[in-house]
């Protein structure tokens, strides 16, 4: 038979806990319930509405969804957001972007959830740097600085031959460290077309 948990008390200790995401594991030690115990109450309070499911494996309390850009780095591992989207959020193009875009070192994949939708581009595992840590409502996320951002966007319109951004703030952006990103690709014609658009002279 399945342990009972009060709904009352399975928020309350979810939160006290910090467990803003949790899965079947955290459950099982929270509450010292056996896999199967631990699975039936999640597929139950999920039926209910009081725990709504992020991904495969990964719940959050009903009303307590952690931001979006959270979400993005915890839907797919190791990833983080940059692209058009980390260019908007740096104020680098004037565009508002509502697709999150991400890059990661694993294959390429697109989720919606919430009403948003979630890409992951494959990136070289070389190239996978050049990202900071920022907060929204306290939730630590992984995003690109304004010139990785930049270089990323840069390197998957050169990869299927689409024209470079042509709107866009050049203040924002540090030419030099750009060219440093743009050299971990090993790809020639990304390293030239950065140059042209960014006005780099050797």
């Amino acid at each position: 038979m399945v342990k009972l948990v009060n709904q009352i008390d399975f928020v309350r200790k979810t939160r006290d806990k910090r467990l803003s995401l949790f899965s079947r594991r955290d459950i099982e030690a929270l509450f010292g319930m056996s896999p199967n115990a631990a699975t039936m109450l999640l597929h139950r309070y999920s039926k209910r509405g009081l725990i709504v499911r992020v991904k495969r494996g990964m719940y959050a309390v009903e009303g307590a969804v952690p931001p979006e850009l959270y979400i993005a780095n915890q839907l797919y591992n190791p990833s983080y957001i940059s692209r058009e989207f980390a260019l908007s959020y740096h104020r680098v193009i004037p565009e508002n972007v509502y697709e999150i875009t991400n890059v990661t070192t694993r294959a390429t994949q697109k989720f919606e959830r919430f009403g948003k939708v979630y890409s992951y581009r494959h990136i070289m595992r070389k190239a996978f740097t050049g990202y900071v840590l920022e907060k929204q409502r306290d939730f630590a996320f992984r995003i690109a600085d304004p010139e990785k951002a930049f270089v990323d966007a840069l390197y998957y319109r050169v990869l299927f031959g689409k024209k470079p951004l042509s709107r866009f703030n050049k203040e924002r952006i540090n030419p030099k460290k750009a060219l440093r990103y743009a050299k971990l690709f090993g790809n020639r014609k990304l390293v030239g077309v950065l140059k042209r658009t960014l006005s780099i002279h050797d």
